[in-house]
């Protein structure tokens, strides 16, 4: 069933038994497989891929949502695998965005409000809660459960089957129980073309904040005074900072 008001592209493949509801808009080139649902709200770009089974726009798990009008946001170039399901906001945002070219594995949950940058890996049976960030290039592993309001950085690599109740900073390899920090996302950063000298120097950078045993406070400070003023260096500093959960545990090397 496709609603009289939906937004279909050009070239768009609609599979059998497929609902598409009025309020949906979708960009050119997308493919749709079977039985999926694309709920009142859901705006898809191009070039993307919707496997079978997939929820898309289902109102937020959330019990102060009381009906308000919101989104689901869909960036182009994201495959979304089967029984993915993807909830739109809360009045708390007002929508989840899920940006471009990323991957999501199947039987996938992400909750109200979340926002996946663009290049994103969500593995396969994640669940993730409501108003989680997940930076470019983020990478999760399967059966990995993320608590509410999380915030994964940039580039970083999160191992299978992990629990996170903190921050994860960027560029970094999580792993463990209690999740910690278990080095650099070196495979992904070199296949980002990080060159070997910026690699080092997040080495070091973390290697303070890790490894040292320091304060917080006092580590970012040394970072500060002893660092060039860089973009991941500034990068880390103000995740850091700006971290209302606390990030996750060091571990030694």
């Amino acid at each position: 069933m496709i609603g009289q008001k939906a937004i279909i592209g050009k070239n768009v493949h609609i599979g059998n038994f497929t609902t598409i509801e009025n309020d949906v808009v979708i960009g050119d080139n997308t493919w749709i497989g079977n039985n999926v649902n694309i709920l009142n709200g859901t705006r898809i770009g191009e070039n993307c891929e919707i496997h079978a089974g997939a929820v898309l726009g289902g109102n937020p798990q959330d019990l102060k949502y009381k009906g308000e009008y919101t989104l689901l946001q869909i960036g182009n170039n994201t495959i979304i695998r089967e029984f993915v399901t993807i909830n739109k906001g809360t009045a708390s945002k007002g929508k989840t965005i899920i940006g471009c070219d990323n991957l999501i594995m199947a039987n996938t949950h992400i909750g109200h409000d979340c926002c996946i940058g663009n290049n994103c890996v969500i593995g396969f049976n994640v669940g993730m809660a409501g108003e989680v960030i997940v930076g470019d290039w983020g990478n999760i592993s399967g059966l990995t459960a993320i608590h509410q309001f999380s915030i994964i950085g940039q580039h970083s690599m999160i191992s299978g089957m992990s629990r996170i109740v903190k921050d994860v900073p960027p560029y970094v390899l999580a792993s463990r129980e209690p999740l910690s920090y278990c080095g650099l996302n070196i495979v992904g950063l070199k296949r980002r073309s990080f060159e070997n000298e910026k690699i080092n120097e997040l080495k070091d950078i973390y290697r303070i904040i890790f490894l040292e045993k320091r304060n917080t406070t006092n580590a970012l400070h040394l970072i500060e005074q002893n660092f060039k003023q860089s973009i991941e260096r500034d990068i880390i500093l103000t995740f850091i900072r700006q971290s209302t959960r606390g990030i996750i545990k060091g571990t030694v090397e």
